[in-house]
């Protein structure tokens, strides 16, 4: 069943998208050369605890960590360790949940390390791989754009799903099958599942008070991700490149809600008779990535 949410439900949900934002620029600022993803792990604990919500997924169906840290061809939930040193040049998705007051909150973004270094006037140690990674990053970003623009009230499900995967594709990319974006409240996923490729309207038709995460993981390969036999981290087939965003929208009248901005990402709220606005990739692919 998919939830529609009240008020008072709603600003709960906000606040902890807020807050969960604020934790994930902090990740974003710590991610940079020579940092382990066991450090960041215990930072985004230590942030969560702190703000008085408990990481959402440590514990969830086992898994061992606060954090999911997905390096280059890993797809997403990638175990944090010590002894994974992050290196420039490195693509790094940094995934993150919490819960507090009795509702979830989740969100990801993928960034470049040692990317604010280029932009001032550094050399990439592999300008190909580099060329690659940004090109990646910047198809990913605007297939989620395009998901968000297409979260309407009166919309069908899959529309959000066309529009991610139809760009992802024309893009010459592929997304994952095997995840999905999905519902979010009470729990950490509910219903509805959102697809990151589909025919349009299909599916249940989007409401008011709806929050919905929506993420498109996007790789260089074709062909299915493959699971690790550490049980969680999904890779790409053939060792390409895999980027990752996810954020909480929420449906209203006026347009699509993005619950979860950053400073870095740039403003995103619904306005009368158009999609979001259009967004620069600066948190990803400069200052605040790693320099």
């Amino acid at each position: 069943m998919i939830r529609v949410k009240s008020e008072r439900e709603i600003t709960i949900i906000r606040e902890n998208a807020r807050i969960l934002t604020e934790i994930l620029e902090e990740l974003v600022e710590a991610a940079r050369e020579g940092v382990s993803t066991g450090e960041l792990d215990r930072l985004a604990e230590r942030e969560i605890l702190r703000a008085g919500g408990r990481p959402a997924f440590k514990g969830y169906r086992g898994y061992p960590k606060t954090l999911c840290t997905s390096l280059n061809h890993e797809v997403v939930h990638g175990i944090p360790r010590d002894d994974r040193i992050l290196s420039k040049g490195d693509l790094l998705s940094l995934d993150l949940g919490l819960y507090r007051h009795g509702f979830y909150a989740d969100v990801a973004t993928t960034v470049l390390i040692g990317s604010g270094e280029v932009e001032d006037g550094g050399n990439p140690v592999q300008p190909q791989t580099w060329t690659r990674a940004r090109r990646l990053l910047e198809v990913t970003w605007t297939a989620l754009e395009r998901g968000i623009a297409a979260a309407r009230v009166g919309a069908h499900i899959s529309d959000i799903s066309h529009a991610i995967g139809s760009y992802v594709e024309e893009q010459g990319y592929s997304v994952v099958e095997r995840y999905a974006g999905h519902g979010i409240g009470r729990e950490l996923h509910e219903e509805p599942q959102i697809p990151n490729s589909g025919p349009p309207r299909r599916g249940p038709r989007l409401r008011e008070g709806m929050v919905l995460c929506l993420e498109p993981m996007v790789k260089e390969d074709e062909g299915e991700v493959v699971l690790l036999e550490d049980g969680w981290t999904a890779v790409t087939p053939n060792g390409g490149l895999a980027a990752h965003f996810e954020e909480m929208v929420l449906i209203t009248e006026e347009g699509p809600e993005v619950l979860t901005e950053t400073r870095g990402r740039g403003r995103r709220r619904r306005r009368e008779g158009g999609g979001v606005r259009s967004l620069s990739l600066r948190a990803v692919l400069s200052g605040s990535a790693g320099r």
